[in-house]
């Protein structure tokens, strides 16, 4: 396996959820070993994608400080994780990423869009060797050893629509542009509310999210999956996993987890050496499964 990155430089303009202003994006291919690097056009501040860089967790995963930094990076984080990109400048004409239709798919298109190309430098993964675990007021996430990349979601929404839902995800590109890619976030239209009261959440919609009310479903296409909201919680996982730099090879369980547990188990886990291991694609015990699953 090769480190990746894109053929050609691509551009994409969105609408930001919290700010609710046009936002440009743009994608650039990137040497070997350069790693995936945001860009805050605005001031030119460099932002490496690191677990240490994430400044807020508590609405969407936050990297840099403000006023220069970039929020919502999660959905696009997950689409770089499925496609397996080591080297990539990420640049953004805003304070967030365009929320797009609220999922990954765009992101998915846009990578499409640039083509990836094969690096003349071999691919490094992250290794699970030893489980890591953190916990908060009843949330749970883990990370622990497994041959292949999994990712176990497990929900309880107190909603008649939602309710307890379990979603236990063999990740592959394949199957995630199938069966995680199009999963959009949500939201609760008495939070929405609120947000807006304080300028938050002002680009939400529901052409860019799932809309509940106390008793359904706002928006009258109804659901892309039957457990639509446990799938949009593994998409977000993936995108916090990204953090690393690195796929990982490992299970990742969760409760209920939030972007602020997800940081807090990246973290934890870069600060126990002892728990995983970077190590040469090439070199893992089950190298030509792997190829399968990135390719």
């Amino acid at each position: 396996m090769f480190q990746q990155t894109i053929k050609k430089r691509v551009e994409v303009t969105g609408i930001g959820l919290h700010s609710g202003e046009p936002i440009k994006l743009t994608l650039e291919p990137l040497p070997i070993n350069s790693g995936v690097i945001f860009i805050h056009a605005n001031s030119g501040t460099l932002l490496k994608l690191k677990p240490e860089n994430i400044s807020e967790t508590k609405l969407a995963t936050v990297i840099g400080v403000k006023p220069n930094a970039i929020s919502t990076i999660e959905h696009f984080l997950s689409a770089i994780y499925a496609y397996s990109i080591d080297n990539l400048k990420v640049t953004v004409y805003g304070n967030e990423m365009p929320v797009m239709d609220g999922s990954a798919i765009s992101f998915c298109m846009l990578l499409d869009e640039a083509g990836i190309v094969k690096q003349d430098a071999i691919k490094s993964i992250i290794v699970i060797k030893k489980e890591v675990k953190v916990e908060q007021d009843g949330k749970v996430a883990i990370l622990k050893p497994s041959k292949k990349p999994i990712f176990n979601f497990k929900i309880s929404f107190n909603h008649p629509v939602i309710g307890t839902q379990k979603f236990r995800y063999n990740f592959s590109k394949k199957s995630y542009i199938e069966d995680i890619a199009r999963a959009r976030t949500f939201g609760f239209a008495r939070d929405i509310q609120y947000l807006q009261s304080i300028n938050l959440a002002l680009g939400a919609s529901l052409e860019n999210a799932i809309g509940l009310d106390d008793k359904s479903i706002l928006n009258p296409e109804g659901l892309r999956y039957k457990d639509e909201f446990v799938r949009h919680k593994i998409l977000d996982a993936i995108g916090d996993m990204m953090l690393l730099g690195k796929q990982v090879v490992g299970e990742y369980v969760a409760v209920a987890a939030s972007h602020e547990l997800n940081n807090k188990l990246t973290r934890k886990l870069l600060s126990s050496e002892d728990s995983y291991e970077i190590i040469k694609a090439k070199d893992y015990e089950s190298a030509q499964e792997l190829v399968k699953v990135f390719a």
